[in-house]
């Protein structure tokens, strides 16, 4: 499982310390996200969670969805999930405006419905962008060194 964009350096530093089947799972997300939207912002962060954002610019509240990677578990996350037409109630969570997938393995994904999810999620954040962006399919490390 090839990346289709280079992983950040300061990214798979991190990403290394996780289990194989782990890398490969975000790898293949990671690559399904871009396949769908080749053009987006990747904003990389290490917080609580290792989290690569999709974005349609260089902000984060432009923002489209993100794959956090925990201890244990990774999710695929909506930044306006509660907006998003969830028919088939796929997402998950509380919070005002994020929802998520529980990534469990290729299945959870790579099917209709999460493209559906996807895509509406990509068209949300373009309409709602106030400016356009002049940074276009670039990975952004937010990583504190």
């Amino acid at each position: 499982m090839n990346p289709t964009r280079i992983i950040h350096p300061d990214f798979e530093k991190f990403l290394q310390l996780k289990d194989q089947e782990c890398i490969d799972l975000f790898i293949d997300l990671r690559n399904y996200v871009l396949e769908l939207y080749p053009n987006a912002n990747e904003l990389v962060y290490h917080t609580h969670a290792l989290t690569a954002v999709f974005s349609i610019s260089e902000k984060l509240s432009d923002a489209f969805c993100m794959i956090p990677i925990y201890t244990k578990h990774m999710n695929l996350g909506f930044n306006k999930g509660t907006i998003l037409d969830d028919s088939k109630q796929l997402l998950q969570g509380t919070g005002k405006l994020i929802r998520h997938i529980h990534i469990l393995n290729i299945k959870t994904y790579r099917n209709s419905d999460v493209e559906n999810l996807l895509k509406s999620a990509i068209d949300l954040a373009i309409s709602d962008m106030k400016k356009p962006s002049k940074i276009i399919g670039t990975t952004i490390s937010k990583i504190k060194k």
